[in-house]
């Protein structure tokens, strides 16, 4: 089951990855001071991504 997983990095600071189904990296967030907007930039992407439209700028 894909899912996200919220960690620290070296530096303190929170972050989150979004692993496939398969165990591989599919992409992974920014750094965030507060674990709060890190679980929000979550949710966001929970509630958003399935409206997200695909911008092809190789054309």
């Amino acid at each position: 089951m894909a899912k996200f997983e919220l960690y620290k990095d070296k530096a303190g600071e929170f972050r989150f990855r979004y692993k496939a189904s398969n165990g591989e990296t599919m992409f992974s967030s920014e750094g965030y001071k507060a674990k709060a907007s890190a679980v929000k930039a979550i949710e966001s992407i929970q509630k958003n991504a399935s409206e997200a439209k695909v911008d092809d700028q190789t054309v």
